[in-house]
């Protein structure tokens, strides 16, 4: 018993002796401490730019399909079974080749046979009185009936013509055969679809506009063409057709445009067009992370004068491409602050990077590895240009 009591009287002395030795050199201590001055905090680092007048558009994304303008379904008023069909997709036709036939035209044949018998006898009988009324063997009105006689007959003979060309189908001007909807054999009913050509030359990017930018499009606007059959190359073009009217159902204006080169289009093909609904030429256009949106919604930016970020309220137009015009606010050779502004106040001291320097650091509030859209670091990060 007695030998645990001897180190527990022991333990309590050391700690009594600590105490004792904390308690006389507390208030030293606590005195350096306060007279230590506190560590001095960095100025917040930011990067900069010049801003500087350029052009800046409103661009309208849009999506079309290359379609053709000139466009024949070939049909025929003639009933009957298809023959001798000689046309294929893809086939090149020139006006006036047949492209099918449809049987059971015997009784037309027959008919044509008889109008031109016809015409041939009441041209001969017009021949005969003509001679007997010059030499006055017959009255002057006879040859008037043997006339209106032959004009009918040649009616009769159009008509019979035509109805015998009813039974086959030709092509009514040069293009591609792009579909042939029947196959040897086929009854086809009067007026049916039997094939369908069209005219390469027609070729058009046909787009459907929203209806709230509708309104804002021209005829003759200059576009920018890409096909995703042709990846990796832009096209010059222009809007060469505006219709006149919105779609009822989609709310949407049909426009066209043509290419200024020729492409090998292909209908079907598919096209993403940007077309510039307004350009604005001298404006102030700075990168948008360099304008901040308040709680309030309003926009603010920062520039640096003798050191110091200044606020400067502005007013924004058009945004493109990770670009914003500047209305109001900013003018032409300012040093803008155009990262490192999310934490900054009005007023505040802040360290800009010397030329040849902007890469140490990083700007306050932005994350490690991350750059800002549409932002540079200049080579003159103090005031110069980009």
């Amino acid at each position: 018993m007695k030998k645990p009591l001897v180190v527990v009287l022991i333990v309590v002395g050391l700690l009594l002796l600590g105490g004792l030795a904390l308690w006389k050199c507390g208030p030293k201590r606590s005195a350096q401490v306060a007279a230590a001055p506190a560590p001095k905090r960095p100025l917040p680092l930011v990067l900069t730019e010049t801003t500087k007048l350029q052009s800046i558009s409103r661009i309208l994304e849009l999506t079309g399909s290359v379609e053709p303008v000139r466009v024949a379904r070939l049909a025929s008023p003639a009933e009957g079974p298809v023959q001798g069909l000689k046309a294929r997709e893809g086939d090149r036709v020139k006006a006036g080749d047949v492209l099918l036939f449809i049987g059971r035209k015997k009784a037309a044949d027959a008919w044509l046979a008889s109008a031109r018998e016809e015409v041939r006898k009441e041209a001969e009988e017009l021949r005969r009185v003509e001679h007997l009324v010059g030499k006055g063997a017959l009255p002057g009105d006879q040859l008037d009936h043997v006339k209106s006689a032959y004009e009918r007959a040649r009616a009769q003979l159009a008509k019979a013509e035509e109805s015998t060309g009813d039974y086959q189908v030709a092509a009514p001007w040069d293009g591609i055969v792009s579909r042939v909807l029947v196959t040897d054999g086929n009854y086809v009913s009067p007026r049916a679809p039997l094939a369908e050509i069209f005219d390469p030359a027609s070729l058009v990017i046909r787009l459907a506009v929203p209806e709230a930018e509708a309104a804002a499009i021209r005829q003759d606007v200059v576009v920018a063409v890409t096909l995703d059959a042709f990846r990796g190359k832009e096209y010059s073009g222009r809007i060469s057709r505006v219709y006149p009217e919105l779609d009822r159902r989609t709310r949407t204006r049909t426009v066209e445009a043509e290419l200024d080169e020729t492409v090998a289009l292909v209908p079907g093909m598919f096209a993403r067009v940007r077309l510039p609904l307004r350009t604005v030429k001298d404006a102030v256009v700075v990168p948008a992370d360099a304008v901040i949106v308040t709680p309030k919604g309003g926009r603010v930016a920062y520039v640096i004068e003798e050191g110091k970020a200044v606020q400067r309220k502005v007013v924004t137009g058009i945004e493109e491409g990770g670009k914003v015009q500047i209305v109001s606010g900013l003018k032409a050779g300012e040093t803008l602050v155009v990262a490192g502004n999310e934490r900054l106040k009005d007023g505040a001291a802040v360290r800009v990077p010397e030329a040849g320097k902007a890469s140490e650091g990083k700007p306050e509030g932005q994350k490690p590895g991350a750059t800002k859209t549409g932002t540079q670091p200049s080579a003159n990060v103090a005031g110069g240009g980009t």
